[in-house]
């Protein structure tokens, strides 16, 4: 079923490449008016461009999520020249692919900033705006490394893992507040984005996603879907339940496990160049697009995702399965119950007669 968002205001961060630039043509497909935060104005327009292609007004903000002030600028002047924000969709995230021996202060602090506090500011942006009217969506594009961490990505494990605290902590606040405002959370899978490509790295090869991948329109239909209808949560991809489901039921196990395949896994066996322009504190140049360059790995569709978007009706019909084989069984043994009567009572007169 279409998902129809015709003349809302929809603001994302990130928007100028990757799970982002993706997102933002879902909801303008979808018939939303877009605010667009990033970096890399280059990208930035880039994107507005195709969205006003789809029909849809469209508005690039220059901005870093780390600047709170900033994000709280951006908001407003999407306010005052699109609309009341609808949805604001937290995406922007930096990474650094290094062991933290390797890694000093002042890149662990950017990545916490950027991402971390970036969704941070972004929800406190949107709630400003929200709460005099009532009503609005924050979705928290999470990871499955916010609950189940990995080697080489400390920095951006510790701030996924932290915006869950912080995302729990303001749904409570809206609840006793009775607010009908509702934040909910996306948790991704590995995704082809050029995060892969751009990123810090200090590992000798290229990084890439640990299989399997996805392609980043999967990852803004979930977006969109949560957008649109009040789940606490949307796992996107079997690899993702499996990560939290494993962290809860053996994390040691994956500790070990992570210790001795989480390097390998994370590198491809090319030669990276370690003077190659990386995002952390500057936009890299150019319009990257929303695909990275896995497309051949990529898969288009998860049917956990799939199984996800559908399980009440898929709920209900099992219930209806089990009930219908529940009365079947009922009913066979009904009739079996009545042969059964019937045979003994016919015995029971051949026994008189023959007696």
């Amino acid at each position: 079923m279409t998902i129809d968002f015709k003349n809302q205001v929809i603001v994302i961060t990130g928007a100028s490449a990757g799970v982002g630039r993706a997102t933002a043509r879902a909801f303008a497909r979808a018939g939303a008016h877009v605010g667009l935060l990033a970096r890399g104005e280059e990208g930035l327009n880039a994107t507005a461009r195709e969205l006003e292609l789809l029909g849809v007004r469209a508005l690039a903000c220059s901005v870093d999520v780390a600047d709170a002030e900033a994000v709280g600028q951006a908001a407003q002047k999407i306010e005052d020249e699109l609309g009341p924000i609808d949805v604001w969709v937290n995406n922007a995230m930096v990474t650094i692919f290094a062991p933290v021996s390797a890694i000093d202060a002042e890149e662990f602090k950017r990545v916490t900033e950027v991402t971390y506090l970036g969704g941070v500011y972004g929800t406190m942006a949107a709630l400003k705006h929200m709460r005099p009217r009532n009503r609005g969506t924050i979705v928290q594009v999470s990871s499955a490394l916010a609950y189940r961490s990995i080697p080489l990505q400390s920095a951006y494990c510790g701030a996924k893992h932290a915006l869950v605290g912080f995302i729990d902590a303001v749904r409570s606040e809206l609840i006793h507040d009775r607010s009908r405002i509702h934040i909910t959370s996306v948790q991704m899978p590995a995704l082809n984005t050029p995060q892969f490509s751009w990123a810090r790295n200090r590992m000798p090869n290229r990084p890439q996603p640990v299989p399997p991948i996805f392609e980043p329109e999967v990852a803004a239909s979930a977006i969109v879907w949560a957008a649109a209808h009040r789940r606490r949560s949307v796992p996107v991809g079997a690899p993702t339940l499996m990560a939290e489901w494993g962290q809860k039921i053996a994390p040691g196990l994956l500790d070990r496990y992570l210790g001795r395949t989480g390097y390998s896994g994370q590198q491809t066996n090319e030669p990276d160049d370690p003077n190659r322009a990386d995002n952390l504190f500057t936009p890299v140049a150019g319009d990257s697009g929303a695909r990275g360059r896995f497309s051949q790995r990529a898969r288009n569709h998860s049917g956990a995702l799939w199984i996800e978007k559908n399980r009440s009706p898929l709920l209900g019909a099992a219930l209806f399965t089990a009930a219908a084989l529940a009365a079947g069984c009922w009913y066979a043994a009904s009739r079996q119950a009545k042969s059964d009567n019937l045979l003994q009572r016919s015995a029971r007169k051949l026994q008189r007669r023959w007696s």
